[in-house]
């Protein structure tokens, strides 16, 4: 083997020493750290959630321990020269040319699918060949029905691919993502939204939004918004929008910045994921919780922000016409004009039937606008609805949902 480069004080967690193991570091007691992950799945199962875990399939750590690990490598389960992608110069390349290793991958899938797991996030799942995700996660699925897969994949133009070989969801950075970074940082059309929507047609229910992760940076960082308020329109048009699920980031609804000195990585707006570190917000917010009161030592605009994620969140997974309804896209029926720039308003519609949604978003940068936002009778026509051509006046600084009744929409405004 190479010698390891270790990154950072804790190392890289994408450098895999044992994929049948628990990480010593994040238990209580390391000798009991296997139940204490079993006691974790049985809470979270309780409250009514599922546990993804994040399967690294395309590389181990250069001191992978075959010692003790029921699930051993060996020189053929790696690229000649143990090659490493990149700068992933703390792991060696698993050769998916050895059909062997096909079987220890799925093996280790299905260990953790008994130990509890409800899905798998894996990551970059396009540096492994198509071929073994159709062979693997059918197998999977006929054993754990119910298991969810999630690729981080970044060719739109291969998404259909991978969703065809068994994910039930993928990473939506290159179309979605892309497109509200651009029109936050960049000063982007917020007309791009529309055409990166449409570039994905029917398998947009099939994304995973997101406006954080550990891969990019945090949004109240000053490298996109410097402002975590500043950050909301994008992460209400990320959530609303569509029927796709969403993915918050540890620590987002407290505005971390990722600017911390945080040894491997330093202040450059991620929160590091090499050290042993801790989060002023969550931090604060945890340390408040166990002395009976969360709010003790957060700062205003932290509840604030908090109350605001709280909000969009609530309404998201309670109103099913957020949760499961149907979206018509407004932005075409408002152009250019004193009441509504396209450049940076976007509106929407959601609809399930029984409430209807308008949503507007203002990426002003916390400049209240006054909008006049159209709804044409074909709208009202896409949801089978009677057809009113109806203006609703809108006064918002980054987001906005309002529903429209039928009183509202029988007399236009």
């Amino acid at each position: 083997w190479p010698e390891p480069e270790v990154k950072g004080l804790a190392g890289s967690p994408y450098a895999i020493s044992d994929y049948s193991d628990v990480n010593p570091y994040l238990a209580d007691d390391r000798s009991r750290r296997m139940e204490e992950f079993s006691a974790m799945v049985s809470r979270v199962h309780r409250a009514g959630m599922g546990v993804i875990l994040d399967f690294v399939p395309n590389h181990v750590s250069c001191n992978y321990d075959n010692t003790s690990s029921p699930i051993k490598f060996y020189d053929s389960d790696f690229y000649p020269g143990r090659l490493h992608d990149g700068d992933w110069t703390d792991t060696v390349k698993i050769n998916y040319s050895n059909r062997s290793t096909w079987v220890k991958m799925r093996d280790i899938l299905l260990l953790w699918c008994g130990r509890g797991a409800d899905g798998f996030r894996c990551d970059m799942a396009e540096l492994v060949t198509l071929s073994f995700w159709e062979w693997c996660i059918p197998q999977i699925k006929q054993s754990y029905p119910h298991v969810m897969f999630i690729a981080e994949v970044y060719q739109p133009d291969r998404y259909r691919e991978y969703l065809n070989s068994g994910f039930d969801y993928l990473y939506d950075k290159s179309c979605f993502y892309d497109t509200l970074i651009g029109i936050m940082k960049w000063g982007w059309s917020a007309s791009a939204l529309t055409g990166a929507w449409q570039r994905l047609g029917d398998i947009q229910p099939r994304m995973l939004n997101f406006m954080e992760n550990h891969d990019e940076l945090r949004l109240s960082s000053p490298y996109i918004c410097g402002d975590p308020f500043r950050g909301l329109p994008a992460v209400a048009v990320s959530l609303l929008f569509n029927r796709a699920p969403f993915m918050i980031y540890f620590g987002q609804e407290f505005g971390e910045d990722g600017m911390e000195s945080a040894g491997y990585s330093g202040p450059d707006g991620r929160t590091t994921i090499y050290d042993w570190w801790s989060l002023p917000g969550v931090g604060a917010w945890l340390k408040g919780l166990r002395e009976g009161h969360e709010s003790k030592y957060l700062s205003d605009r932290q509840l604030a922000l908090l109350e605001d994620y709280r909000e969009l969140l609530g309404t998201a997974v309670s109103e099913p016409a957020f949760s499961s309804g149907m979206c018509y896209d407004l932005q075409y029926v408002n152009p250019h004009s004193a009441d509504y720039d396209p450049d940076r308003q976007f509106s929407f519609l959601r609809f399930d039937g029984k409430k209807l949604f308008l949503c507007a978003v203002n990426f002003c940068g916390r400049e209240r606008q006054r909008l006049k936002v159209h709804v044409p009778s074909d709208a009202f026509r896409y949801f089978g609805l009677p057809e009113r051509d109806l203006y609703v006046e809108i006064n918002t600084e980054d987001y906005e949902y309002r529903e429209i009744t039928p009183d509202m929409y029988a007399f236009p405004l």
